[in-house]
C-alpha cells in the first residue's frame, strides 16, 4: 500500500454566485496527439494539443464558463490542469493525475467543466501527468468582465510570451532514465520563447519569434514560465518593464529591467516602445542559485521589432543586428531578491486572524544512500529525494485521492502527515543553501483534495508534494458534488 499524508481541514464552503448576465459559455476541443516538430536542426514527434506547440491560447472573461473536451489520441495517459484557476465547487476539473482524477487513457476523452469566478489576468494550462507538460501547454488569458477595465491605462497591444524548455531527446525516455538512475535528469538543449529557441541556437534564426510594435506603443506582455525544471531571468534590451500583475492578481506597479519567474509563474508587464526605431532582443536564461548540479546555460531570444526601423533583411539592405540585453549571472540572488521584494498588493490586505490549523513545513531536497550501481547515480552513490516534513509523496495507482475520499475507499491514503518536522534541526543552515521562511495563510472554503507541490517537475518526481483534504461543510452547497459520468477510470 502506498502511503499518503493529508492534513484534514474543516471548511465552510461559500456558495457559488452567478457572475452576471454577460458571462459566456465557451466550448473547446483539445485533441492530444503526436506532432512532428523541427527544432535545433532535427525533427522529432512531440505530444501537442491540436497539433500546436505551444498549444492554443484560451481567451476568456471573468465569469465565463469553460467546457473543454479533451480527446487523447497520444500513446501516453494524460490529464490537463488549468493552472491557477480556483475551481470553486469544481474539484473534478482541476486535473492533477491521481489527485483529482485518473488519467485520460489513449483513445478516451474527458470533458472539463468549470467557471472563472472573480479572477483576472494571465494564467495557463498544461498537462499534469508525468513530464508531458514539456510540450503540452498554452496561455489562459482572463479579461475583465464587460464594463470593467484594467487598473492601468489600456494598452494598444497584448502579447503572450511563453517561456519553455526543449530537449532533443524524447522527454518520457529522459524521465524514465532519471527515475531508474536516481540521478538528476539530462539538462535541456534549449530554452524557447513561444516555442522557438531564437538566433543564438543552430538552425533557429529563420524561425526566431518577432513581435512588431510602433514607436510610443504601450504593450501588455503576458509572460509565462512554462519551463519544466528551470527558474528563468527575462529582460528586453534598452527597455524598462512596469510590473502590474502576477499569477492573475494585480499588484502595486513598479518598474524594473529584469524579471525572474519560477516554473508555473506568470508576470504581466507594461512595455512602452520609447527607444529609437530598431531591433531589440528579449532574452531569457537560467537562474540557478545553488549550481550543485549541471543546468542548461544557454539563452533564448526573440526580437522586439519597431516598424519603419532600418531593414534587417540581408537581401534588401545591410544587416542590422538586434541589440542584446545584459542578463544577470546565473546565481544572482541579489537581483532576484530586489525583484521579489517589490511584489506588493495595491491596497491593504486583510489576512485571516482566526487560525484554526497551524502547520509548520520544512521542505527540501536530499540524498538517499544506496548500494553502488546503475540505480544509484546521484552524488557519491546516492539517489535524489525530496520531502516535506521528512515525508516523500507517492502517487496512488488504482484510484485518485479525490475519488478515494469521496467514495470512502480504504487503504489509499493516510491522514497522519506530521504538522511539524519530526526531526528538529537548524532550518536556516541546512546544506548551507539559501533558506527562507514564508507566512502563508488561507481560508479552506472549497471542499476537495488539492495538491501542494514544487513546480520544478524533477522535484515533484522525487516526492516534493503533499495534499490538503478539505472536508465538506454543513450546508447543502458546501459539499463535493458527484463526479461527472465521464470521469476517467484508472
Amino acid at each position: 500500500m502506498a502511503a499518503f499524508f493529508i492534513p484534514l481541514l474543516i471548511i465552510s464552503f461559500l456558495s457559488v454566485i452567478s457572475s452576471g448576465a454577460n458571462a459566456e459559455i465557451q466550448f473547446h476541443d483539445f485533441i492530444v496527439q503526436e506532432t512532428p516538430v523541427k527544432r535545433l536542426c532535427r525533427t522529432k514527434n512531440v505530444i501537442t494539443v491540436n497539433g500546436q506547440f505551444p498549444g492554443p491560447t484560451l481567451e476568456v472573461s471573468d465569469g465565463d464558463t469553460l467546457i473543454i473536451k479533451v480527446l487523447n489520441n497520444a500513446r501516453y495517459n494524460v490529464t490537463i490542469h488549468w493552472h491557477g484557476i480556483l475551481q470553486l465547487g469544481t474539484p473534478w476539473a482541476d486535473g492533477p493525475d491521481r489527485i483529482t482524477q485518473c488519467p485520460i487513457q489513449p483513445g478516451a476523452s474527458y470533458t472539463y467543466r468549470f467557471t472563472i469566478l472573480n479572477q483576472e489576468g494571465t494564467l495557463w494550462w498544461h498537462a499534469h501527468s508525468r513530464w508531458l507538460r514539456a510540450t503540452v501547454y498554452g496561455a489562459l488569458i482572463i479579461h475583465p468582465k464587460l464594463g470593467s477595465s484594467y487598473p492601468f491605462p489600456l494598452p494598444k497591444l497584448e502579447i503572450p510570451i511563453l517561456l519553455g524548455q526543449w530537449w532533443n531527446g524524447d522527454i518520457m525516455s529522459i524521465l524514465n532514465q532519471a527515475m531508474f538512475s536516481g540521478g538528476a535528469p539530462n539538462v535541456s538543449d534549449a530554452y524557447t520563447i513561444n516555442g522557438q529557441p531564437g538566433d543564438l541556437y543552430r538552425c533557429s534564426s529563420k524561425d526566431t519569434m518577432r513581435f512588431y510594435v510602433e514607436s510610443d506603443d504601450r504593450i501588455l506582455l503576458r509572460i509565462i514560465n512554462s519551463a519544466l525544471n528551470q527558474q528563468l531571468f527575462f529582460t528586453i534590451a534598452n527597455h524598462k518593464l512596469t510590473v502590474v500583475g502576477v499569477d492573475a492578481l494585480y499588484i502595486k506597479p513598479f518598474t524594473t529591467t529584469t524579471l525572474m519567474l519560477g516554473p508555473g509563474q506568470t508576470t504581466d508587464v507594461i512595455l512602452v516602445a520609447d527607444q529609437a526605431p530598431g531591433y531589440y532582443y528579449m532574452a531569457a536564461r537560467a537562474y540557478e542559485s545553488s549550481q550543485n548540479e549541471p543546468f542548461d546555460t544557454t539563452t533564448t531570444t526573440a526580437i522586439l521589432a519597431y516598424r519603419f526601423a532600418p531593414c534587417i533583411n540581408r537581401q534588401i539592405g545591410p544587416p542590422v543586428k538586434p541589440v542584446l540585453p545584459r542578463l544577470p549571472n546565473y546565481n544572482d540572488s541579489v537581483t532576484v531578491t530586489a525583484f521579489t521584494s517589490q511584489l506588493k498588493s495595491p491596497s491593504k490586505v486583510e489576512v485571516p486572524t482566526d487560525i484554526t490549523e497551524d502547520l509548520f513545513f520544512a521542505i527540501g531536497l536530499g540524498l538517499v544512500n544506496c548500494s553502488p550501481g546503475p540505480t544509484c547515480q546521484g552524488p557519491n552513490n546516492t539517489r535524489f529525494a525530496a520531502s516535506m516534513n521528512n515525508v516523500s509523496f507517492v502517487l496512488p495507482q488504482t484510484t485518485s485521492l479525490l475519488q478515494a475520499h469521496y467514495q470512502n475507499i480504504p487503504n489509499v491514503f493516510t491522514t497522519d502527515f506530521p504538522p511539524v518536522p519530526p526531526l528538529v534541526f537548524d532550518y536556516t543552515g541546512f546544506w548551507q543553501l539559501q533558506s527562507r521562511r514564508y507566512s502563508i495563510r488561507f481560508v479552506a472554503n472549497n471542499p476537495g483534495v488539492w495538491l501542494m507541490h514544487c513546480h520544478i517537475d524533477s522535484h515533484l518526481t522525487w516526492g516534493f508534494a503533499m495534499s490538503f483534504l478539505v472536508e465538506n461543510g454543513p450546508g447543502k452547497l458546501e459539499s463535493i458534488e458527484a463526479p461527472p459520468l465521464d470521469l476517467p477510470p484508472c
